[in-house]
């Protein structure tokens, strides 16, 4: 068969990993967002609104770890410079306060929402297009600003309709650190060490050469079990900030969500600093969120920040089914239009016939405008 032939047969088939939003699912997906843009801009966060395509350079250029090789890339037809479609907010939020907000008080708290777009989706996860919603602190890395963004994720993620909050902490410089002081390694066998242990293969760790970090692939689970079992390994204190720092998070979290630590992951934390999160809810398929610190590149060495974004697809998958259908008013021909007017403003929906063939009931309404006032059908 044709590459003509198979196009032509299947014309409304959608590019893999691509879906509709029909209007029950997006009705969900609007309150979500709503919910989750609520939380922070009750916190104090400005909202901005990046482009969707940003030039290549500068948007890799703002952060370490960005891997604009999962990105769509194309050459701009009128500057004829590589752009890239944006696979992540993060960088661009780092872009706009490097640029834009750099005369801005620090800390500046930023917040986001929208569309992202990757080659190819993640793992078992084969979307491409995700919503994205986040917040930022620009200016600190301390743990009072990892302290607030992770509150603020639980708190963003049960007022959208999560249940069953949970966070894993993990420590993204980990290895660096030890093998740096500690337990060191050679500069070639680092990356290996990291990769054993994200995939918690206890040989391989051996056969890597790092036999020494293995008693961190124990160092998991609980926060409260996992956190004395890394104190109980870190015999040489050099961990002791961050053990430290990790503490005090979790307890001013007060019990917000389930805690549990895994300090050695590395996965989804290529940019991160000393502290990184994933967050999950009972029910939910899959990560709901990741966030930690970083630094912004810039020409002064780099600016401090801590922030997390959420990806609320699969939560908004779970709550789709159980999204209340809204009341809807019929307005028959003829019908009194200040009085519908007056409903609108008072935020009911109405939905006006076309043609004498219209009902209220095949349009999907459950009153009907008789004179000035709706009537229950």
């Amino acid at each position: 068969m044709t590459e003509s032939a198979i196009t032509n047969s299947k014309p409304d088939l959608l590019p893999e990993g691509l879906e509709d939003r029909l209007p029950r699912e997006a009705a969900a997906v609007t309150r979500v967002m709503h919910a989750v843009q609520g939380v922070m801009h009750r916190h104090g966060y400005d909202r901005v609104l990046p482009p969707m395509v940003e030039f290549d350079e500068t948007l890799g250029a703002r952060m370490a770890g960005i891997r604009s090789r999962r990105m769509f890339r194309f050459v701009d037809p009128q500057s004829l410079r590589m752009l890239i479609l944006r696979g992540d907010h993060t960088p661009q939020i780092g872009r706009i306060a490097a640029s834009r907000l750099a005369a801005a008080p620090r800390p500046l708290r930023l917040c986001y929402a929208g569309q992202v777009m990757l080659i190819r989706g993640d793992g078992l996860d084969p979307a491409r297009e995700k919503l994205q919603c986040g917040a930022e602190v620009i200016g600190s890395d301390s743990v009072a600003a990892a302290s607030e963004i992770v509150a603020m994720a639980i708190e963003a993620l049960t007022a959208a309709g999560a249940i069953a909050v949970s966070v894993d902490f993990t420590l993204p410089d980990l290895v660096d650190i030890l093998a740096a002081q500690a337990l060191p390694l050679p500069a070639d066998a680092i990356e290996r060490v990291r990769r054993e242990l994200d995939t918690k293969d206890a040989g391989g760790l051996v056969d890597a050469g790092g036999a020494a970090y293995v008693p961190l692939l124990y160092a998991t689970g609980d926060f409260d079990v996992a956190i004395e079992r890394l104190a109980q390994f870190d015999t040489h204190g050099v961990l002791a900030a961050r053990i430290a720092a990790l503490r005090e998070i979790a307890a001013r979290l007060g019990g917000q969500a389930r805690l549990t630590l895994d300090p050695s992951e590395r996965h989804g934390f290529e940019y991160q600093s000393w502290f990184g999160f994933t967050i999950y809810a009972q029910g939910v398929r899959g990560i709901l969120g990741r966030g930690g610190t970083y630094r912004i590149a810039g020409a002064t060495g780099g600016e401090a920040a801590t922030g997390f974004s959420l990806f609320p697809d699969a939560l908004i998958d779970v709550l789709a089914d159980a999204e209340p259908l809204e009341d809807r008013v019929f307005l028959p021909l003829g019908h009194d239009a200040d009085a519908a007017a007056r409903l609108r403003a008072a935020g009911a929906r109405t939905v006006a016939a076309l043609t004498e063939a219209d009902s209220a009931a095949a349009l999907g309404c459950s009153q009907v405008l008789r004179g000035d006032s709706p009537v229950a059908i």
